[in-house]
């Protein structure tokens, strides 16, 4: 493989993008919303364990939990929560040694893992749920009126339905 030289380089992506991006449109958009994403997630991380010691990752693995009427299959578990599946099963047993979760096989289909709330895990979400969610009135709600909100989440919605089913 040839390396570019250095002028080359610097508008390869452009190019490539705008071949398959006609004029470039929707490209502020996504730019626009990996940079939120990205902005949003990390202050809502720092502010979260700071506040409460708790890793946000954690802190999504005992709300969807708490979701699902308080257990689900630990491949369920993977796909819902903001964890690859790979990193589930470090981030399970790291919440199991805390006591806030425990983990069981699936009844009839020995392969299978449950994943539960435990009563330490309820209060722990307990906890945290409050200093999780004035972090999304104060960083996300607050900046949008409710136009801007109605708008945003409903065409994050149908492109989230459009991948899921196209």
């Amino acid at each position: 493989m040839q390396v570019q030289p250095e002028s080359d380089v610097a508008g390869l992506v452009d190019k490539l993008v705008l071949q398959a991006l006609p004029g470039g449109r929707g490209l502020g958009a996504w730019q626009a919303l990996l940079r939120a994403h990205a902005t949003l997630l990390r202050q809502l991380e720092k502010d979260l364990e700071k506040e409460t010691g708790l890793a946000l990752a954690d802190f999504d693995v005992l709300a969807q939990l708490a979701l699902a009427g308080g257990e689900l299959r630990m491949t369920e578990l993977a796909d819902k929560a903001l964890i690859s599946r790979s990193g589930m099963t470090r981030r399970v047993a790291q919440l199991v040694d805390a006591g806030l979760v425990r983990r069981t096989s699936a009844g009839t289909d020995a392969r299978g893992v449950v994943v539960a709330l435990t009563d330490a895990g309820v209060a722990r979400l307990t906890e945290t749920a409050p200093v999780h969610a004035r972090g999304i009135a104060e960083l996300f709600v607050a900046q949008l009126d409710d136009q801007e909100l109605a708008m945003l989440e409903s065409a994050l919605a149908k492109v989230t339905l459009d991948c899921n089913f196209g």
